[in-house]
């Protein structure tokens, strides 16, 4: 066939209704996968990209933790892993076998046939999509530090080991750099930040904090590690930002008694990475922990106790948890978690925007994707020096962000070509060995801030 085409079948009937694309972003920790009725795209097309995703092209949804946790929590280990024998085809068949579920989950929530699945698109951090396309990873913490590839052709899905027709492939979003990958490009497709004229800081928090600046003209990036804290992962009772996880705390001053409020309103299960930061930021506030995060010890309550594993604050009793679950605290450990990973992701938005001669307050939006921006507060963020002080009007929730860029390409082959190009536009800005990033994370290891100059709202509510 001189133009490359192939009849993959023939039905009878008008079936041109029954036309399905599925995305996938892949993180470190958490794996999401939705279903798209890509006959609803021309309206998907009439909207903002910034826009969520419109009911009639959302068929279903899905997400699970990512089972590579095994081999490691975060990429450093898992690529170690993968240089040992069968290890990278561990870390590969570890991921196919998340996406098969996933992809069964939603073919089932949808009540549709796998041959009505069109193709994939697929968004990940460097290292996790070397993993799903069993490319070895181990230039990425070798000498010359790259990805073995930033460009990917499409693949064919069974090929990798999906249980798919043989005719579905998938269309895998290309990397920037060893630490900025497919997801960052697709979220900076999805937010538009591209688009604009205006000066734009976008942060797309996971286990990676990532981050592009930059306009119409010109795009600069970076990443660093920000761990699972805020996807639930390394607190005692965290969890993802599901069903009975704490996403709301306010402590009272007299008594230090909390109220939560949890996503659903059912009992606590947990708490995800939302309520930490508004648990923290409480803490704080009210005087039962000092800016090094350490509990005050004096205090008339019961709430603050040590246990075998040192202080703690309790934020719902057995009796109020869901049933089965013990006492739900946040311990020193905890709030150590969340202060560097706070510290980390401040330093390097701080770093990002002095490589190239400016401030915070130059900016004119900060746009923030992740799964717990969703049901942040930002007054809370800003009091513990996760985000920097500046009008709440300029900051911009997008929700999943590397979703929303997937939903653009899997709807239109103009947006694919977008994205090649979007790749292409950003300069990498490497923080490994960079000494000034080092002193600014030291330096933010205080809530909110070891230069409080910068937080002066923040420090006249803590007087």
């Amino acid at each position: 066939n001189p133009k490359g085409l192939k009849l993959i079948d023939i039905e009878a009937g008008n079936t041109r209704d029954k036309n399905y694309s599925i995305i996938i972003d892949i993180g470190t920790t958490t794996v999401q996968g939705q279903l798209l009725n890509l006959n609803a795209s021309h309206q998907a097309e009439e909207r903002s990209v910034i826009d969520d995703l419109d009911s009639e092209l959302l068929v279903a949804s899905d997400a699970k933790y990512n089972s590579q946790d095994r081999f490691g929590e975060d990429v450093i280990t898992r690529i170690v892993y993968s240089q040992k024998g069968d290890g990278l085809s561990d870390l590969h068949r570890s991921i196919i076998k998340d996406l098969n579920e996933i992809i069964d989950n939603l073919v089932n929530q949808a009540d549709i046939e796998k041959d009505q699945i069109s193709h994939l698109v697929v968004a990940a951090n460097t290292t996790m999509t070397q993993f799903f396309l069993e490319i070895d990873p181990k230039y990425l913490r070798e000498d010359p530090y790259v990805p073995t590839a930033n460009f990917f052709p499409p693949v064919r899905a069974i090929d990798l080991g999906l249980k798919l027709p043989d005719y579905v492939h998938i269309y895998t979003f290309p990397a920037v750099a060893s630490y900025v990958g497919g997801d960052i490009v697709a979220g900076t497709l999805g937010s538009g930040i591209f688009q604009r004229e205006e000066l734009t800081l976008f942060l797309d928090v996971g286990t990676n904090g990532e981050l592009v600046l930059g306009n119409c003209d010109w795009l600069v990036c970076t990443s660093c590690s920000a761990g699972p804290a805020f996807e639930g992962g390394g607190l005692k009772y965290g969890m993802r930002a599901t069903t009975g996880a704490i996403e709301q705390v306010r402590i009272n001053p007299q008594t230090y008694e909390p109220m939560l409020l949890t996503i659903g309103k059912e009992k606590p299960l947990g708490i995800c990475g939302s309520g930490v930061i508004d648990a923290i930021a409480e803490m704080l506030l009210v005087g039962l922990i000092e800016p090094n995060g350490k509990f005050k010890q004096d205090l008339d309550t019961d709430r603050v106790r040590k246990s075998e594993t040192g202080w703690e604050y309790v934020v719902a009793k057995s009796d109020q948890s869901a049933a089965g679950i013990d006492d739900i605290t946040i311990t020193e450990g905890d709030i150590d978690n969340i202060i560097r990973t706070k510290g980390a992701i401040y330093a390097a938005c701080k770093i990002l925007l002095e490589s190239v001669g400016l401030t915070f307050a130059e900016l004119d939006s900060f746009v923030i994707a992740g799964g717990f921006g969703k049901y942040i507060n930002l007054e809370r963020a800003i009091t513990i020096g996760l985000l920097p002080e500046i009008e709440v009007e300029k900051f911009m929730f997008v929700g999943n962000g590397a979703l929303l860029g997937e939903r653009l390409v899997s709807v239109s082959r103009e947006m694919m070509s977008q994205a090649q190009s979007i790749a292409e536009m950003m300069t990498n800005i490497e923080l490994a060995n960079n000494m000034k990033f080092m002193d600014e994370y030291v330096a933010a290891q205080f809530l909110p801030h070891t230069d409080t100059r910068a937080f002066p709202k923040t420090m006249e509510m803590l007087k």
